[in-house]
């Protein structure tokens, strides 16, 4: 079905014209131009892609979380489920989408049409599971998908975007495209690892040099702080050029795994819970990040109303 506007283009072409007398008795003052005023730039969007170096850290119950906590606090938020093989973002809230990202990318959907709507507000694009081909999506594909997001008209204020694990050119784009990444690591040996390895290739790679770590499921503050210091030593001594900040720790929580099963978000189903407490802390340490002024010449979400806010100014 081709767009309203092109209809109603077609309509008023067929319309005859018909003069309009004028009087030549009326002042020239009298006479009214109609001009268009284009609306006003739509606000810039913070951007922050919660990545890992392996799976099974806890990546995307820290995103859902964040991401209804950000909308608990009043900022308008978007969360992307960006692990586009193996999504589960509809999943842990136990909603049902009539479209995803899998339906976007084969032309049989709107980006406006992906939306589904969660807790508090929370504007989710869901992802698919278990399409192969979506996971196997190449660089100019993940750029698209970028850059898409100039087209959705609607007032927000933060995206959070829910990346795959690992190292694949998706996690490095969408990480790339945002304005922070949230590294979330556990106190083991591979997530230690594969984290460094995650933010190494990032900084070489990909020109993120600003990382925020977040150390899961942790058994007290002090060995969140332990654990960050760990990975802030290593990347000290060997990526000199990476600023890391810590920005705080999620312990483990029996109330964050009921949660889990009822499909709920702790932050809502159990918001005296520890670990619920822990990520609104999160949430409000984000929603002081100050949304992006001018476009930094990459890759990017939102760019479109970064350049013409500075257009506009």
């Amino acid at each position: 079905m081709p767009p309203v506007w092109r209809c109603a283009l077609k309509i008023c072409a067929a319309l005859p014209i018909s003069p309009i007398s004028r009087s030549t008795t009326m002042p020239l003052h009298e006479y009214t131009t109609v001009t268009s005023v284009p609306p006003p730039p739509m606000n810039s969007v913070r951007s922050i892609a919660v990545t890992g170096g392996k799976g099974g850290v806890g990546k995307t119950n820290l995103s859902v979380n964040l991401s209804v906590a950000l909308a608990d606090l009043g900022k308008r938020t978007l969360l992307l489920d960006a692990d586009l093989g193996l999504a589960n973002v509809d999943v842990l809230l136990g909603l049902a989408p009539k479209y995803t990202l899998a339906d976007l990318v084969a032309g049989r959907c709107e980006l406006e049409e992906l939306l589904i709507e969660g807790p508090g507000g929370l504007l989710i694009v869901p992802a698919a599971s278990g399409r192969r081909h979506m996971a196997e999506l190449q660089q100019a594909e993940h750029v698209g998908l970028v850059n898409v997001f100039n087209d959705l008209q609607r007032d927000l204020d933060t995206l959070v975007v829910d990346t795959a694990a690992g190292i694949t050119d998706s996690v490095l784009t969408f990480c790339q495209a945002s304005q922070d990444t949230i590294v979330v690591v556990c106190d083991e040996p591979a997530s230690i690892t594969d984290a460094y390895a995650l933010i190494k290739v990032l900084s070489r790679e990909r020109g993120v040099d600003r990382i925020q770590i977040v150390a899961n499921m942790v058994r007290d503050a002090n060995e969140g702080r332990r654990l960050y210091d760990k990975i802030s030593r290593v990347c000290e001594r060997f990526l000199g050029d990476v600023s890391l900040n810590y920005l705080g720790a999620v312990p483990q929580c029996e109330w964050l795994r009921m949660a889990v099963q009822r499909q709920q978000a702790v932050v809502r189903a159990y918001p005296a819970s520890p670990s619920a407490r822990a990520i609104t802390d999160i949430a409000r340490r984000a929603s002081r990040w100050q949304a992006p002024v001018e476009p930094r010449g990459t890759v990017e979400f939102f760019v479109d109303r970064m350049i013409q806010q500075r257009a506009m100014a």
